[in-house]
């Protein structure tokens, strides 16, 4: 396993070696609070500052990241892990320096993959020849640890809420399961739909405020979205309005939050090198599985 291990890590090496990596997942305690199109405009934020994104969406339905982009995905990674579909035949690129790995069915299989399906998306991945600065991993609800792999093994958690009493309840819900089951104690906290920066900064403190004296986790303010009816009307346009709209206030704070992100502190995996983000994902994998379990 070990040497499985290392030429898994040697073959991702080669596919993330520009600058330093940052991968982070975004979530929420239930849909409708406009994380995927979040995520979208994140990535489309981030490819006008010239870095090279991946999406790791594991959404389905009518929600995943190619319904925002008009895009009808021919596959999933699962395919590619089963070697049913070459990884390039999965893959799509919706806009210059953005591209999106379908990847709602092996989500949910990860943790499952035996040694040949581990090997078969690790030569699916070294088909790349791009490198990669930043993976977002837009996060499917539902999963039994809150989580998936992908998502617990990413460097930084975003926490999507709006200002509904339901939306932040259930934020609050998925943060402690996931702090309880798996012992991940931070997340960063991005608040959408605001009527004002005042609003956002209210809800971080009242959910701050409750993680904190249950010693649930440390919770850190991502920011806020104002509230833009042209928002959703550009993703029903298949239209990121950082794009469309660039001086908008909801593109001008999406931008805003991009570029913090890139500022964040390095995690392990960051400063080691692509190596110990690989490590973290196997390890990740059937650790969630048995903790998930337990819990």
């Amino acid at each position: 396993m070990a040497d499985f291990c290392l030429d898994q890590a040697a073959g991702l090496r080669r596919l993330f070696t520009r600058r330093q990596l940052h991968v982070v997942t975004f979530a929420s305690g239930a849909s409708g609070v406009g994380k995927t199109t979040l995520v979208a405009n994140v990535a489309a934020a981030l490819a006008r500052q010239g870095e090279n994104v991946l999406i790791v969406d594991e959404n389905g339905g009518a929600r995943h990241m190619g319904s925002f982009f008009g895009v009808l995905p021919a596959g999933d990674l699962l395919q590619v892990v089963n070697r049913q579909l070459a990884l390039e035949d999965v893959l799509f690129s919706p806009m210059p320096g953005v591209r999106v790995l379908p990847a709602g069915r092996a989500a949910r299989q990860i943790a499952r993959l035996s040694p040949m399906q581990q090997k078969a998306m690790l030569e699916g991945v070294n088909t790349l020849a791009e490198p990669i600065d930043v993976i977002l991993v837009d996060s499917a609800p539902g999963h039994a640890h809150g989580l998936s792999p992908w998502g617990l093994a990413a460097g930084e958690a975003v926490m999507v809420v709006s200002g509904s009493g339901a939306s932040i309840t259930d934020a609050y819900a998925l943060i402690k399961k996931v702090s309880l089951a798996l012992d991940r104690r931070h997340f960063r906290i991005l608040v959408n739909r605001v009527k004002s920066a005042g609003e956002g900064q209210l809800i971080f403190n009242n959910l701050k405020s409750v993680a904190s004296e249950r010693g649930i986790a440390r919770l850190d303010y991502g920011g806020a979205i104002p509230a833009d009816a042209r928002l959703k009307q550009l993703a029903a346009l298949c239209q990121p309005i950082v794009e469309v709209l660039p001086e908008s206030p909801s593109a001008l704070a999406l931008k805003a939050f991009a570029s913090h992100m890139l500022a964040w502190p390095e995690a392990e995996y960051e400063h080691g090198g692509v190596e110990h983000f690989v490590e973290r994902l196997l390890r990740f994998a059937p650790a969630a599985r048995v903790n998930a379990l337990a819990a």
